[in-house]
């Protein structure tokens, strides 16, 4: 793409563990994809993560989740934190991640992305809808299933569900290279039981500062509202 609208929403398919010092995700995520090939009988596929980037009104915004204990900064706003492994585990930091919504915020693997950026919408209202939902994510337990979607919740669901939730079609949208997105399937899932393109978003700045003091609480896993 040569230039970049105002506004839009663009989604980076990024190989899993392709970043720099990631080579302990690189193992675990292959050591993941040979139990799962095993056990659902098909040949091993490549894995990839996913990447939001939006931008409204020339401002560009990262949305990403991380380890909670990793550093952070002022511009690097966290909305949402949930539990990893287990729900009584989220009482510590060390077992929790932290949904961002970064202000002109970088993608640290980019340059291993493959078919990308794929651009959902040059819409500003569909860029700002996003933009605001991310503090609606659900902050369901990392790494397992617990609404049945029949896939584990990571941040590939995060984004599933983001672009789901602001409307925007799926269809056609799947990994480069026959790969897969583990988590991809169940945001989508978990969105179209609350339909597609259904919520407000906020209508005023108050509002919008009362939605985003919900998402930094920890939410239960049963509350209806990581790679």
């Amino acid at each position: 793409m040569t230039s970049t609208p105002a506004s839009c929403v663009e989604l980076v398919w990024i190989p899993l563990g392709s970043g720099p010092g990631s080579a302990l995700v690189r193992a675990s995520g292959r050591a993941f994809e040979a139990l799962a090939a095993a056990r659902q009988h098909r040949r091993r596929q490549r894995l990839f993560h996913t990447a939001l980037s939006v931008r409204v009104d020339g401002v560009r915004w990262t949305i990403e989740m991380t380890p909670d204990w990793s550093p952070s900064r002022a511009d690097r706003e966290v909305v949402v934190r949930g539990p990893v492994g287990l729900p009584v585990l989220g009482r510590s930091r060390c077992f929790r991640y932290a949904v961002h919504r970064w202000r002109e915020g970088v993608i640290g693997d980019l340059a291993s992305a493959v078919d990308s950026p794929q651009r959902l919408s040059s819409d500003r209202h569909t860029a700002q809808l996003l933009l605001d939902l991310v503090a609606a994510v659900p902050a369901y337990t990392w790494g397992r299933d617990e609404q049945h979607a029949g896939e584990m919740w990571n941040s590939n669901s995060v984004n599933a569900w983001l672009i789901v939730r602001s409307g925007l079609q799926v269809d056609g949208l799947h990994p480069p290279d026959h790969g897969r997105a583990p988590g991809w399937a169940a945001g989508l899932v978990v969105a179209r039981r609350a339909g597609a393109g259904a919520p407000t978003r906020p209508s005023t700045a108050h509002e919008a500062r009362m939605s985003a003091g919900r998402g930094l609480r920890h939410r239960p896993a049963h509350d209806d509202g990581p790679t």
